[in-house]
């Protein structure tokens, strides 16, 4: 057996993962892992091992089992003591939560909401023109579109999006002290409790009225729920936005065929969704019994972390999986996940990137990087990837 690795957070580009991870991928799909509290368990980096994991019911999300492949375990803890944060739930718990979040992200709800998230992206685009470049794309367009989207779907009023963003910041940020992740979670939960005690008064037409009105879950269980749905509706969608624009800016013929053909835009999305992958340090799993993957037996108690961007460029899975390609007709990918935690958002996420990123390129289709690539801050540093900044002018 090789020796344990530590899971690598330096990247050669800012749009590949981390080198090591592609050769340790082809030396198997499954290797020791060195995790930061000392505990040795497991690195998955295979296409057909990570995804037949994520949907075993013999692997735990339970957080007291988990052990944490960066930052500190106490961070860990922290968020997962949250109650609602069905994420880190195993049924029949998370399926309580899980039935009935399904029930207000259908898609027919999806769909309805298409022409005002089109009004928001025109609307940010318009805002974008009149204070004319250069612009901070984050700032300017891939943050305010999902934040305005999922705060009119939550019912949460977009007037404290400085507060929620800049907390959720914090929370997802590898280096800060658990203490830090504390304040930040505390105040955001202070927040959205108030809100829930407000739609209790007087319900709307949203997601936490209609949580409100199924009288299954607690005022702390619904304002856990807001937390996790503000934080995550937001910050994915934000960092793949900016991210995926980056990456088409240096891929000028992948950039033309989509502004050139809108009718791309879902194929290109998830094509971007693979090739990206922003979630890029799990998702972690606890063995509960003894099991065998790919010859190797993974114990009860032992941690597995799963790389889905080493999986999501999987050549055994994907043909020439390290080009971008948007035509291509890019199928199971696993950027959303896998399983009982896929993604509940994810056609919500889909819809806003279909619109996103045509409106973007026919608004300004001379847009272009005002500063040398090398100079992009990125995001590794966070638990979701992504750019801190995108400096673009036209």
């Amino acid at each position: 057996m090789s020796s344990p690795v530590t899971l690598p957070l330096d990247r050669e580009t800012p749009f590949d993962p981390p080198h090591d991870l592609r050769r340790w991928r082809e030396e198997g799909p499954i290797r020791p892992l060195l995790y930061t509290d000392g505990h040795v368990g497991w690195l998955v980096t295979g296409y057909t091992v990570a995804r037949a994991l994520l949907a075993d019911p013999r692997f735990s999300t339970d957080p007291d089992l988990l052990h944490p492949p960066v930052g500190q375990r106490l961070t860990q803890e922290v968020l997962a003591r949250v109650p609602g944060f069905f994420l880190q739930e195993d049924p029949p718990e998370h399926t309580r939560f899980r039935k009935l979040l399904t029930g207000q992200f259908t898609v027919r709800r999806m769909r309805r909401l298409e022409p005002r998230i089109a009004r928001i992206t025109f609307d940010r685009l318009d805002a974008m023109e009149r204070a004319g470049a250069p612009a901070d794309l984050v700032r300017e367009f891939a943050l305010p579109v999902p934040s305005l989207v999922i705060c009119e779907l939550l019912g949460v009023p977009y007037s404290g999006h400085e507060r929620f963003q800049s907390r959720s910041a914090v929370m997802l940020n590898l280096d800060s002290t658990p203490a830090q992740v504390r304040e930040a979670m505390d105040d955001l939960m202070g927040y959205l409790g108030e809100l829930v005690v407000a739609k209790r008064a007087e319900p709307g037409e949203d997601v936490i009225s209609g949580l409100v009105a199924t009288r299954q879950l607690t005022k702390d269980e619904i304002t856990g729920v807001a937390m996790l749905l503000l934080v995550a509706g937001h910050e994915t969608t934000a960092n793949m936005l900016a991210l995926g624009t980056f990456t088409l800016l240096r891929n000028p013929r992948q950039l033309a065929a989509l502004r050139d053909d809108p009718s791309l835009a879902s194929a290109a999305v998830e094509e971007l969704l693979r090739y990206l992958t922003i979630v890029h340090l799990g998702p972690v799993r606890a063995a509960r019994e003894d099991v065998e993957l790919a010859g190797h037996l993974v114990k009860a108690g032992e941690s597995v972390t799963i790389s889905l961007g080493a999986a999501n460029r999987d050549p055994e899975h994907f043909e020439s999986p390290e080009t971008l390609d948007l035509a291509r007709q890019t199928s199971g990918h696993l950027a959303f996940g896998h399983g009982i935690h896929q993604c509940l958002g994810q056609q919500l996420a889909r819809a806003e990137m279909r619109t996103a990123y045509p409106a973007l390129l026919t608004r300004f289709p001379t847009l272009r990087l005002a500063v040398p690539p090398q100079e992009i801050p990125t995001r590794t540093n966070m638990a979701i990837y992504g750019v801190h900044h995108l400096p673009v002018a036209w």
